[in-house]
């Protein structure tokens, strides 16, 4: 969590230089707490980072837990330079007690959205990092903007769980506003209908080789959505069905007239199971092409998802989902016996084209 407050400042060491001599400005992290030195991330200080996630979590209640191999999917190499995109802030011994961590997201439309991931450790809060941290970030973002889609405005995001006031509080005086709101939901993996038959619809399992057919009609079915950007390939396999936690066998494509016309791809998380003792089949991905809209093949699709993860010894299921989804999502969790458990609030500043 990125936390208020601030002291004296604090130049970086090991930050690499122009030829003229002159480190960049969003190379450094400036106005660290005294003892605090910020350097880049690099691969090696994931073991670090999940610690300090771990450390963190029961502040903060994201409802995520996160080890080495997920960080490394989630920051994945053809997606982040971290670098370039990434600092650690550690003490004299070299203890990391902060991370951050801006990520230009591919596909923009009409903006550029760039998200800012930072989290200080419990025990270092309130000293001043966390708007250190934010600072560096929202210059980081600008070279971003500049670099990968000037042409538009740009967005710079923040995720504010429910344990993290201090942050909520720091984004608000940096000119963030609250923009969207993401429920969490869970239903246990007991009392479930069966799956509803639509005509035209034929239920069936993932299937690799319909992997980019799903991925184009993921595109497409969530033009509408609110910040959605199009997923290039290389994403869609670092972030999704390239990952550990991917599981074809429990995810399901609604295929009309032999076409995907829908898709729920579900996802299970080793770290999640050791930290709660709970497996969870994660829905990560949910969606219905347009014109198939209005048929109940979402109803389907998810009910025949949850009895899989089910007859696989999956204990609950979980989803996330924005609360002002225009196709209703929201309602139709609920009737699928979904309840929320937390919110996420995305607050966001915009910045103009850079052109």
């Amino acid at each position: 969590m990125l936390t208020p407050a601030g002291t004296r400042p604090q130049e970086s060491p090991g930050n690499p230089v122009d030829r003229r001599g002159r480190r960049p400005y969003a190379a450094r992290v400036r106005h660290l707490p005294v003892g605090l030195t910020a350097r880049r991330l690099t691969t090696d200080d994931l073991p670090a980072v999940a610690g300090l996630l771990a450390a963190a979590e029961p502040v903060d209640d994201t409802g995520e837990h996160l080890d080495v191999d997920d960080l490394a999917e989630w920051w994945a190499a053809d997606v982040v330079d971290l670098p370039s995109d990434g600092r650690a802030v550690c003490t004299a011994d070299g203890t990391l007690v902060a991370v951050a961590v801006v990520l230009s997201v591919r596909g923009a439309r009409e903006d550029h959205r760039v998200l800012l991931e930072g989290r200080v450790h419990p025990a270092w809060r309130g000293r001043g990092t966390g708007r250190a941290l934010l600072d560096w970030e929202l210059h980081r973002g600008a070279e971003l903007h500049r670099r990968d889609h000037p042409e538009l405005p740009a967005r710079l995001t923040v995720s504010v769980y429910p344990g993290m006031t201090p942050l909520e509080s720091l984004v608000r005086r940096a000119g963030f506003t609250a923009e969207r709101w993401y429920a969490d939901m869970e239903r246990p993996l007991t009392g479930l209908p069966e799956a509803p038959a639509v005509p035209g619809v034929e239920l069936v399992p993932f299937a690799r080789d319909r992997d980019d057919e799903v991925r184009r009609a993921h595109n497409a079915a969530f033009t509408d959505h609110h910040g959605f950007g199009e997923r290039d390939a290389p994403t869609w396999r670092a972030w999704f069905t390239g990952t550990r936690a991917f599981r074809p066998d429990l995810s399901v494509l609604a295929l009309v007239d032999g076409a995907v016309a829908g898709y729920v791809l579900t996802y299970v998380y080793d770290a999640d199971t050791r930290a709660t003792g709970v497996e969870q089949a994660h829905l990560g991905q949910l969606g219905v092409l347009r014109p198939a809209r209005g048929r109940g093949i979402a109803s389907a699709a998810i009910v025949a998802a949850l009895r899989a993860a089910a007859a696989a010894g999956c204990d609950t299921a979980g989803l996330q989902v924005d609360t002002e989804n225009p196709t209703g999502a929201f309602g139709l969790y609920r009737r699928l016996g979904f309840t929320p458990v937390r919110t996420r609030v995305q607050w966001a500043c915009t910045r103009p084209p850079a052109t």
